[in-house]
């Protein structure tokens, strides 16, 4: 018998969400600084093509491989303190330390010693992110069983973290600051400890302020260093059963889609504002820039995720999802309309719209993870948030280091030149507009279609709560 009504189980207090969104705070401020910082190595360090491209693919590449390597460590530890804080706190460390070496860097010396003394730490930082992001995220996964418990979670989580994306745009001005740093690069070895040691605070919240279960007694695979490396066979039969539940292979398809259409084009950003808006005049653009990204995360968190969170309850998670992602198609329609050369503040009306998109995505794509982690528990008797969340964030990392290499592509394919005014290549910052509109609306409108069909419904959720309750009742 399907049971239809709402079940309510194991609700999170607020304080405990307001820990776990602390640390998301730290796990978008840490990426969405560093995306900012990058542009030195550029324009104040000489790095090269290849340079550039080595320092941004090979470390997220590594991190991607080494996300499910650390799930099954996740998974399988036995602690007094539980089978994540450990991990969470020591990721923080190792993160803050990095940050802030990999940062001091000096024109003084040889590009090849700054460019291999830089791309060394950034494999530092990302172990680090990996041992903080992979239990960090599991431990979201599993604070509540209820269906819309999860959603809140994800939402307070969310809010918090948006406000990353509310500062990051501003280091922009701070940077070119000349009353306060005289060059980028100096910029960049003093601000790296204003980023790290706040961000290295709120990473540890979590450790230290989420309640977790001892897992000493557990039946846990083994952790021996045999055992770890064997794992491998172990973490690519996980990744099997996890992709033959066709909902968890609908989350990932369609999270892949939005997110790195998204940030594909998120990188020509401050081109198309500059040279759409201003004829390729950087001085005259003044904070535009800025207001941007920081007007657009402001929607989210005041807009974009207190609606979805609504929506989500009132009309079940896969409504919301394809109706916040068709305001986001609005969204994207009105951008090609709005960026109006002269008139930059007309951009500013379809951000509220634009911002349904990428802001409403991990809000409810994190929740449905979780739900789709009890269909993974049905049928295989075992919890694996640590390798369902690492190969999630898998897909998108993976994504992010192409969608990176696309960007430049579509700068090669419209022949754009940042050294020349728009007047001159007018064809050419068109083709940029163009691709910054409609290939995320493309990609948005894939990821509709993918869910169309997608069925864990609350009722399905709770139906499977009870098999599960029941189970454990009957050990």
């Amino acid at each position: 018998m399907s049971i239809t009504k709402t079940i309510t189980r194991n609700k999170v207090s607020t304080g405990q969400k307001v820990a776990f969104g602390i640390g998301m705070l730290a796990n978008q401020m840490f990426p969405a600084i560093l995306g900012i910082f990058m542009v030195v190595l550029v324009k104040s360090l000489g790095f090269n093509g290849w340079m550039w491209s080595l320092v941004y693919f090979f470390p997220r590449i590594f991190d991607a491989i080494t996300d499910p390597i650390m799930g099954f460590i996740s998974d399988n530890t036995k602690s007094k303190w539980g089978r994540r804080r450990q991990y969470v706190f020591i990721g923080a460390i190792m993160m803050g330390i990095a940050y802030i070496f990999m940062w001091q860097l000096f024109k003084e010396n040889t590009l090849n010693y700054n460019f291999w003394y830089f791309f060394l730490w950034s494999i530092v930082f990302y172990l680090g992110l990996t041992f903080f992001s992979v239990p960090y995220v599991a431990m979201g996964y599993e604070m509540s069983d209820d269906f819309h418990e999860r959603t809140n979670i994800m939402a307070v989580a969310q809010w918090i973290g948006q406000w990353a994306w509310v500062i990051a745009p501003w280091f922009w001005v701070i940077m070119d600051d000349k009353d306060l740093f005289p060059s980028s690069d100096v910029a960049v070895r003093e601000l790296a400890y204003w980023v790290a040691i706040p961000c290295t605070i709120c990473a540890m919240v979590p450790a230290l302020f989420i309640k977790s279960k001892s897992t000493a007694d557990e039946d846990y695979e083994p952790l021996t260093l045999s055992n770890i490396g064997g794992s491998l066979e172990k973490i690519l039969e996980s990744f099997k059963e996890a992709f033959k539940i066709k909902e968890f292979r609908k989350l990932c398809a369609a999270t892949f889609l939005i997110f790195n259409a998204f940030n594909t084009v998120a990188a020509l950003t401050y081109f198309v504002i500059v040279y759409k808006l201003f004829n390729g005049d950087v001085a005259a653009t003044g904070i535009w820039v800025a207001l941007f990204g920081c007007l657009g995360a402001l929607g989210t968190t005041f807009i974009v995720i207190p609606a979805v969170t609504w929506m989500s309850r009132v009309m079940g998670k896969k409504k919301a999802f394809l109706l916040s992602q068709g305001i986001s198609v609005v969204g994207y329609i009105m951008l090609w309309f709005l960026f109006v050369p002269g008139k930059p503040w007309m951009y500013i009306i379809a951000l509220p719209f634009f911002s349904f998109g990428i802001g409403s995505l991990f809000t409810i794509m994190m929740s449905m993870t979780a739900d789709v982690i009890d269909i993974d528990e049905l049928n295989s008797g075992l919890r694996r948030e640590g390798i369902f969340g690492a190969i999630y964030w898998w897909m998108v990392k993976v994504g992010f280091a192409i969608a990176g290499g696309l960007s430049g592509v579509i700068i090669a394919v419209v022949g754009f030149d940042p050294d020349l005014v728009t007047t001159d290549q007018q064809s050419a910052v068109d083709g940029l507009h163009a691709f910054f509109c409609f290939f995320p609306m493309i990609g948005t409108l894939l990821a509709m279609y993918i869910m169309r069909n997608y069925d864990v419904t609350e009722a399905r959720a709770n139906d499977i709560r009870a098999e599960l309750d029941k189970r454990k009742k009957e050990l």
